[in-house]
């Protein structure tokens, strides 16, 4: 988004900054932190909300910024914000509430938790950016119809696969192709996975082992790719996606699929193993114009019929605020359902789980993500993913075994599930017609 840096610019220039607010101060909102007070000039990073206090301060401390007061609600805030000071707080409604906040960043990665500043976000009337693909693809249609009513911008964010696919759609739909294939290039893709297994690698980069685990066990790439599908319409092949092992160029890809197949899908989102350029996104897309489809060979893009566009890198945190000044200066969002769910995040047993196992978090021990076809998903009562945590198995589930809401208790009171509830009888899935053979 070129126009992103001369609005921004700006706004500097009539010192009038884009007041971000971010909830959770992990790993990823540590270097967005740093990243808004020191690279984006024309934006000013106002709050941070954390559970724990001290991180929220850790953040701001890092990123060398130590007039961070610590605040109980959202008037106190405000006045800290108006009086050109930054504010730290352990309520997200502060932030959510404060008056002197345009968006909202949510980078907790917990759904249940997520869902609650996301809807408290809405209802005041907030922009928000999602670094949390786990709400996103849970309950993100309906969080999505329920800002568009609001008239505020509900978006994921640039820098994460998602949003960077995203991008690539938009422009291979600018220049007149059709997008049918939407993939992410992956390092490892291991179900069985575990916080011991991941605990080394993830004490060398300083991250959570869970969050960790939830990308080498498949997870975090269910959630990622289901985003992508319910933001173009697109489905996917099979449970969990083709998913195949690749060592050469992402090129090479599109001499892998069948195009009236593809056509006939809509599009299907899909990842690869160990490709070039990695680590990346990509587009494979058509033409139907047989004049446009000989300039594409002259331009060294082959003879298709599919064409391979791709970006060899995601820059995460260092991206988001383009997000942000996308939303509060131009109503634009990078990534967004467009309608009713088109793929779920099933829940699938990680190893044998007696009855009466409480199933633990996301990337833990218990289970991983699957994508799958949203219809089939809620014609066979499959269990979300983000739904999962805490839930009390009534019967014994075996390793690799998929698990339905008739297999399960729910915790009570959760707001994921009325959410849930809601976007099954406002947004009904449709049915899925295509064959997968």
């Amino acid at each position: 988004m070129i126009l992103v840096d001369s609005a921004l610019a700006k706004r500097t220039a009539e010192e009038r900054p884009v007041r971000v607010a971010l909830v959770g101060a992990g790993f990823m909102g540590r270097g967005l932190t740093n990243q808004i007070i020191n690279s984006v000039p024309g934006m000013d990073l106002v709050a941070i909300a954390n559970r724990t206090l001290a991180n929220a301060e850790r953040a701001y401390l890092e990123a060398r910024r130590n007039d961070a007061q610590p605040v109980a609600n959202a008037a106190q805030l405000d006045r800290v914000v108006n009086s050109g000071g930054s504010a730290i707080t352990t309520d997200y409604q502060a932030v959510t509430d404060s008056t002197g906040v345009d968006v909202i960043i949510e980078a907790t990665g917990a759904v249940e938790y997520g869902c609650h500043v996301v809807a408290r976000a809405i209802e005041q009337r907030k922009h928000v950016v999602l670094m949390n693909a786990e709400v996103d693809g849970t309950v993100g249609p309906i969080l999505a119809k329920l800002a568009s009513e609001a008239g505020v911008i509900y978006t994921g964010c640039d820098g994460d696969q998602p949003g960077v696919q995203m991008n690539l759609v938009r422009f291979v739909r600018s220049i007149g192709l059709t997008p049918l294939v939407c993939g992410n290039i992956k390092g490892l893709q291991d179900p069985h996975r575990t916080p011991t297994t991941q605990r080394a690698f993830a004490e060398r980069w300083g991250q959570d082992p869970h969050m960790v685990t939830s990308f080498a066990d498949g997870t975090k790439i269910s959630f990622e790719q289901a985003t992508v599908a319910n933001a173009t319409g697109m489905s996917v092949s099979a449970r969990g996606m083709r998913g195949s092992d690749h060592s050469g160029h992402i090129d090479e890809l599109t001499s892998t699929w069948d195009v009236e197949y593809l056509r006939a899908c809509g599009g299907v989102v899909d990842y690869v193993v160990g490709a070039k350029p990695g680590p990346g996104v990509y587009v494979l897309a058509t033409h139907d114009d047989p004049k446009q489809r000989h300039y594409l060979e002259l331009y060294k893009l082959g003879t298709g019929p599919l064409y391979s566009f791709y970006t060899p890198y995601h820059l995460c945190h260092f991206e988001v605020p383009l997000t942000a000044a996308r939303a509060v200066l131009f109503g634009d969002a990078t990534i967004k359902p467009v309608g009713a769910p088109t793929v779920e995040v099933i829940t699938t047993a990680k190893r044998d789980l007696p009855a009466g196992t409480r199933i633990d978090g996301l990337g833990g021990y218990d289970t991983y993500g699957q994508a799958e076809r949203a219809d089939i998903t809620a014609a066979e009562r499959l269990l979300p993913m983000g739904v999962a945590e805490g839930c009390r198995l009534a019967r014994d589930m075996a390793a690799d075994e998929v698990i339905s809401y008739d297999d399960v208790e729910l915790p009570e009171g959760r707001l994921v599930d009325e959410l849930r509830t809601r976007q099954a009888q406002e947004l009904p899935v449709p049915t899925f017609a295509a064959s997968t053979n």
